[in-house]
């Protein structure tokens, strides 16, 4: 049985392998300098970054199948802002695989993909941390998970929205009640 929602339990596959991808990928390089053959050793990375690519198109799928649901309850700019940084970390996955293949090479060009190729990890992770940090935004700050459980836990209707743009939850509103209270007295 798949999860539902299923874009959260996607989205852990990325993150795991793009911080994955740059040990295995230093590794390489170290039994490369070390003599082992460059191809074999340059194929698990190679491997990674294509299960990276194929994890992150599956991610950004689950997210754009899951939009019409959260839209409504989370504001415009944050959902946004994730969606738009998890586009650009498909493309930069796509494009660290084109480079990583190309380490597959022999000679000058493929020990300058191999290196290219495990700088651009960094980048990757960067890309990763924002996109995951814009994800978990949308979360607990924004109230995304209130779109699954609406009339079961927040007590919220569908519009309302406090001045962050965020859906107001049960909790929220009786704090802001206590907080507008105090203020009188």
């Amino acid at each position: 049985m798949l999860p539902n929602p299923l874009h959260p339990a996607i989205v852990h596959f990325p993150l795991v392998l793009v911080f994955l991808l740059p040990l295995f990928a230093g590794g390489a390089l170290w039994a490369i300098k070390r003599g082992a053959r460059a191809r074999r050793a340059w194929a698990i990375p190679v491997a990674l970054s294509a299960a990276l690519a194929l994890s992150a198109w599956v991610a950004v799928q689950t997210g754009e199948a899951e939009e019409e649901r959260v839209e409504p309850v989370v504001a415009h700019q944050p959902f946004e802002t994730h969606e738009e940084g998890a586009e650009l970390f498909l493309v930069l996955s796509g494009g660290l695989l084109a480079i990583t293949a190309a380490g597959l090479a022999g000679g000058v060009v493929g020990r300058v993909a191999r290196v290219a190729a495990t700088a651009g990890t960094a980048v990757l992770i960067v890309m990763a941390v924002r996109v995951g940090h814009s994800g978990g935004q949308l979360v607990y700050r924004y109230g995304a998970a209130s779109a699954y459980t609406q009339g079961q836990v927040t007590g919220s209707a569908p519009g309302d929205r406090g001045d962050d743009g965020a859906v107001v939850t049960q909790r929220k509103a009786g704090e802001r009640a206590h907080r507008s209270g105090d203020d009188e007295n």
